[in-house]
C-alpha cells in the first residue's frame, strides 16, 4: 500500500504553493508600504516644477479664481491642469520674454504640454470626485490650504483616510455657501458650524462613510 495520502498531481503544484506562501508576506508588506506611505501623502510634499509658478502672485495678488485654470472642478472628478494656451493668453504680453517662462513658450510652440508634477496625488485605490465636493460647499482651502499664500504649492493637509472620514462624519464646520468655495480668505458671518449646518440642510448633504464611497 502506498504511503502517499495525497494524489500525485499535488506534487506538481508544490512549487507554486511554496512560491505563493513565500511571496504573500512580501506582497502584503509592499502593498501596505505603497498604499499607506506614498510620498504624496506627506504634509509638506512640494515637488520641483518645470516653471516657478506662484499661486501667491496669481491668486493672492491678482485675484485669479481657481476655476480660471482648473476648469473642470465643478463638473468632473478631477481638477484639470490648464493647457499652455491658458497661460499664453496673458503671457503673450505680460513678461513675454522672461527666462522663467521659457518652458511655457517652448510648449506653446511645439504643442507638447508643460510637464507639471502633480502635488496632491491620491493612491489609485482611492476614488475622489472634485465636483461632488465643490458644488456642495467644500472650499478649496479645506483640502489644499491657503494656496493663495503659497509661492510654491505644497501639500498642506494629510489627505489620509482619517482626514476624509473626519470631514464626512462632521461636515458642518467645513461647509460654506457654494459661491464662496474658491474664496480662500472667506469667513462665515457667525458660527462656522451653524453656517455649515444651514448649507448642509439646504443642499440635503448626507456624506457617506461606507467603504464603497471611496474604494470602488
Amino acid at each position: 500500500m502506498s504511503g502517499n495520502i495525497f494524489p500525485k498531481w499535488v506534487d506538481t503544484i508544490r512549487p507554486v504553493v511554496g512560491a505563493v506562501l513565500l511571496g504573500a508576506p512580501v506582497y502584503i508588506l509592499a502593498l501596505v508600504y505603497f498604499g499607506f506611505w506614498p510620498t504624496t501623502r506627506v504634509v509638506g510634499h512640494m515637488p520641483k516644477q518645470p516653471v516657478p509658478y506662484s499661486h501667491a502672485v496669481h491668486v493672492g495678488q491678482l485675484g485669479m479664481d481657481c476655476r480660471y485654470c482648473h476648469t473642470t472642478v465643478e463638473k468632473a472628478g478631477f481638477a484639470a491642469i490648464p493647457p499652455t494656451q491658458t497661460c499664453m493668453g496673458c503671457h503673450k504680453q505680460v513678461r513675454a520674454e522672461s527666462p522663467k517662462l521659457l518652458p511655457v513658450r517652448e510648449s506653446y510652440g511645439s504643442g507638447n504640454p508643460v510637464p507639471w508634477v502633480k502635488v496632491h496625488d491620491l493612491p489609485d485605490f482611492v476614488y475622489f470626485n472634485h465636483s461632488a465636493h465643490v458644488t456642495r460647499g467644500v472650499g478649496c482651502v479645506e483640502c489644499h490650504g491657503r494656496v493663495d499664500q503659497m509661492e510654491e504649492v505644497y501639500q498642506a493637509k494629510p489627505l489620509s483616510m482619517a482626514f476624509c472620514l473626519d470631514c464626512h462624519r462632521n461636515p458642518d464646520a467645513r461647509l460654506r455657501p457654494p459661491e464662496f468655495v474658491t474664496k480662500m480668505d472667506w469667513t462665515p458671518p457667525g458660527d462656522p458650524a451653524e453656517t455649515g449646518r444651514q448649507v448642509r440642510q439646504a443642499l440635503q448633504i448626507n456624506p457617506s462613510t461606507d467603504c464603497s464611497t471611496c474604494h470602488r
